[in-house]
């Protein structure tokens, strides 16, 4: 048999990371390698299997040692990391195998790698590893169909200790139908968003249930709507199921802003027992939202239809979190006030905010690079204030901008934080889904909690929140404590800027 060790290497601090929040709640990571657990189920048995998550555990030479082959998934994020695994693979004289979205647009930038495999490798695994068995292995491998991933196995959740993350991940669909410069999920899954059928979809929950798992549950869709007809078939199988079950899982996702619009499609969600979706917002500059190709994000006719899109999920039982992007063309400089108002008054309590990156392979990266206005590659990193190319604004202007941004949304006291944490609560429609119980899990949270928030520069913002809450909203208080602990991290990241 063969050794095959897969190996997810390690994601930088950032918002995203969750690392600070993740303590409370006696976690190591926010979610597993939802794209390597579902590799391992395509091996046969021919191969021993083991996976690495450095997020968790450090890679030892024990299981290099232990190793045939290493098996990596990166995104650009983990890009110094996966470098670092390639150069111990090297010393040791184990092979390396690099797939995943970073191998995909860089793989021509990547040394030491042994063998590539780009794209979704549902239809060029088992190729790979039938001419790696007979010695005949090429260097790259390119998926050149978009695969069917009603064909796609049950990701090896068994592979992992489930007990290390917050939450578990599972997927239903690959692709998007937006087209936003931008954006690279369209180059990477297509614009045709294809589904796996309810059937695979409910097997996975049960396989998650069997093996233990309680608690949060993100479907990693880039746009879990993006065939509204096939997910709206999907959602009152997963509410029956969840029913049947005492509702084990508490569901969020991604979704496109015209969401706020598909009400009947709200209303499974919440049947199903969604309590948050992340909205990629960008902008409230419509200039620059037009430039972008960001069109589903305005409505003629229509005024403050971001905000009021917000509003309406929130008030279907829906927790609000998004992101925002500066430096797009078509940005002045009164943009960064105008982001800080509407992220407070929709009461945005997780907003990410970036500077826009040139992703390569994105129609924006190539507009910029006819325009001669590419720079260095970036890191992906959404706390990083490099910029990988000419911004129409003023560079300085726009770091110092951003800078401002982040550190009025997230200031040292966390005063406009829990007072936009209060504007959602208000707002949000309180159902049997999005009300947490209080168990041991929690009250340890809540203990944590106060030891290091009541007692430090959040204090005194903390404390009210908490008290306002317990008063006039008290079935929201264990979420109210979850909104601080995550206030604990996002203040915490900011303060490294």
């Amino acid at each position: 048999m063969t050794n095959a060790l897969l190996v997810y290497p390690e994601s930088p601090t950032s918002y995203w990371s969750l690392e600070h929040a993740l303590d409370f709640v006696g976690k190591r990571s926010p979610m597993p390698p939802l794209g390597l657990l579902t590799v391992a189920g395509m091996f046969s048995e021919e191969f021993r299997l083991r996976i690495v998550d450095m997020n968790i555990t450090p890679l030892t030479d024990a299981d290099l040692n232990w190793a045939d082959i290493v098996f990596t998934s990166t995104m650009i994020v983990q890009k110094d990391s996966l470098k670092e695994v390639i150069d111990r693979c090297n010393q040791v004289k184990v092979p390396v195998v690099a797939g995943g979205p970073h191998p995909t647009s860089f793989y021509d930038e990547i040394k030491g790698v042994d063998y590539f495999l780009l794209g979704e490798v549902e239809d060029i695994l088992e190729e790979f590893l039938n001419d790696l068995k007979n010695g005949v292995a090429k260097h790259v491998y390119r998926a050149l169909t978009r695969p069917d991933i009603t064909k796609t196995p049950l990701p090896r959740y068994d592979l992992i200790d489930m007990r290390d993350y917050a939450s578990m991940a599972i997927q239903w669909s690959r692709g998007c139908p937006f087209n936003c410069e931008f954006c690279d999920i369209t180059k990477l899954f297509g614009r045709n968003p294809r589904t796996k059928t309810n059937k695979q979809v409910l097997v996975e929950l049960d396989l998650l249930y069997d093996l233990g798992w309680r608690g949060p549950l993100f479907f990693v869709d880039d746009n879990f709507i993006g065939n509204k007809k096939k997910t709206m078939r999907l959602l009152p199988e997963i509410a029956n199921w969840q029913k049947e079950r005492n509702y084990p899982f508490a569901l969020y996702t991604e979704a496109s802003v015209n969401l706020a619009e598909m009400e009947p499609l709200m209303n499974a969600m919440v049947d199903a027992s969604f309590n948050m979706v992340f909205l990629g917002i960008e902008t409230t500059n419509s200039e620059a939202l037009l430039k972008t190709k960001k069109h589903q994000n305005i409505k003629k006719g229509a005024e403050n239809y971001l905000f009021n899109a917000v509003r309406k999920i929130q008030e279907k039982g829906l927790e609000v979190s998004a992101g925002f992007v500066l430096g797009l063309d078509g940005d002045r400089e009164d943009v960064f006030d105008a982001l800080i108002q509407f992220i407070q008054e929709a009461g945005i309590s997780m907003a990410m905010v970036g500077i826009l990156t040139a992703l390569k392979g994105t129609d924006l990266h190539d507009r910029l690079q006819r325009e001669d206005r590419l720079l260095e590659e970036s890191t992906g990193n959404n706390i990083s204030i490099e910029l990988n190319f000419e911004p129409e604004m003023d560079r300085q202007t726009l770091i110092d901008g951003y800078k401002h941004v982040l550190a009025t949304l997230y200031d040292p006291g966390l005063k406009n934080y829990f007072e936009r944490c209060l504007t959602m609560i208000k707002h949000l429609k309180p159902t049997g889904n999005n009300v947490r119980g209080i168990g041991k899990t929690e009250l340890m949270a809540l203990i944590r909690s106060i030891k290091r928030q009541l007692f430090s520069r959040q204090g005194p913002a903390y404390l009210r929140f908490l008290f306002k809450v317990a008063k006039d909203y008290p079935r929201f208080f264990p979420e109210a404590v979850r909104l601080a602990i995550m206030g604990y991290h996002f203040e915490k990241v900011t303060s490294e800027l």
